[in-house]
């Protein structure tokens, strides 16, 4: 049986190892001795689409959607003159535009589902190199050949630094994304954002009386209100909802955000997955949602190349992976960096874009096309 090495234990590299293991292949996970510490002390949450969401239900066959909160509904405000003004709302009758998780959940339900799988063996050891030539691994001064090594180690990741030689799409937004959760006792049901003066912030409901707040501020404006971070996100959040009843703020924590596209996704049997291979802005909460389409490309090359009885190694299945994902992730990543500078304030800019948010609702086309792109994608 042939053998794939998958380097991190994030939560790419959990579903990367869940999805792949149900092929006819052995797998190989090192993980982080830390993993368990970290997990419990992160209260983010997830946005998928809803083709996604059925995609890991009959993948994994769950039969309960208990950790997925359904949203049928999105809203769309931006902030002009100081008032916040509602230009489009996308909906949906018979499905659910998104499915929205906390974070430790989803990795608590991987985590069972690795752990019962026989194929999947958890190594807890550090990587020191990647032998890019002979396709192997080096740990503690053992080497380890695989037929597929799979690096899921995140954006600023050592390990692929010889397949990302070349120019990248990179960015530097100069901005901060703070997210928490908020308990209130008000009716919020369905995922809202808000274009602010300040920056896009999105409401995520994951309960009946909590949602995720993931508000991305530029950093010089994070850096001046640092100590009074909390206040001001919660005068924030009772401005936009006037009526919100606040029960509590959980810990807010930061991060800074980074447009990254690799123009190379792969060198000899070394594939990039997760936030190594495409960064976006959280503002569309696309990131997870194209990690989960790029691992499920990959099982389907690697189903149809073991059952063919071609080894993996000396397969086209990366180059084809590349040839296939590459066009979605670009145009998805600069689509949404183009989405970003759209809502920022431009004395030039802003009187066109307010003009054309007022009418942007009378455009069912508009509607629809977003609502294709947000659950499947962008079919090349």
């Amino acid at each position: 049986m042939q053998k794939i090495c998958i380097i991190g234990d994030g939560m790419s590299g959990l579903i990367a190892a869940a999805i792949l293991g149900q092929e006819n292949i052995k797998i190989d996970l090192y993980s982080s001795k830390e993993k368990k510490i970290k997990s419990k002390k992160d209260n983010r949450t997830t946005a998928i689409s809803e083709n996604n969401y059925k995609y890991l239900l009959n993948k994994f066959n769950l039969q309960s959607s208990k950790f997925f909160w359904p949203s049928k509904e999105v809203n769309l405000f931006y902030e002009n003159d100081n008032q916040i003004k509602n230009f489009l709302n996308l909906k949906e009758q018979n499905e659910n535009l998104m499915y929205i998780f906390k974070n430790n959940q989803f990795i608590r339900i991987i985590d069972r589902i690795i752990l019962k799988n026989k194929k999947i063996k958890i190594v807890k050891k550090k990587i020191d190199k990647v032998d890019f030539s002979n396709g192997s691994i080096l740990v503690k001064k053992q080497k380890f050949n695989y037929d597929l090594i799979v690096l899921c180690t995140g954006i600023n990741s050592d390990l692929y630094k010889k397949i990302t030689i070349n120019r990248n799409i990179e960015k530097n937004y100069k901005e901060v994304a703070i997210t928490t959760t908020i308990k209130h006792r008000s009716d919020i049901k369905n995922a809202r954002q808000y274009f602010l003066n300040e920056g896009p912030l999105a409401i995520l409901p994951f309960s009946n009386n909590s949602f995720s707040v993931v508000w991305s501020i530029d950093a010089t404006f994070f850096d001046e209100n640092y100590k009074i971070i909390r206040n001001v996100l919660k005068s924030k959040i009772q401005t936009i909802l006037e009526k919100i009843k606040i029960s509590s703020i959980d810990n807010i924590h930061s991060y800074p955000l980074y447009l990254n596209l690799k123009t190379n996704y792969f060198k000899k049997n070394v594939l990039i997955l997760g936030d190594g291979l495409h960064t976006v802005h959280p503002m569309a909460g696309q990131g997870f949602n194209l990690v989960i389409r790029d691992v499920k490309k990959l099982s389907e090359l690697i189903s149809r190349t073991v059952k063919l009885g071609i080894l993996i190694s000396n397969s086209n299945i990366l180059k084809d992976f590349f040839n296939s994902r590459k066009p979605e992730n670009n145009i998805l990543g600069l689509g949404v960096n183009l989405t970003n500078m759209f809502f920022k304030n431009n004395k030039y800019f802003s009187p066109f874009r307010n003009i054309l948010l007022e009418n942007v609702k009378n455009f069912d086309f508009v509607k629809k096309l977003s609502k294709q792109i947000s659950n499947k994608g962008i079919s090349i």
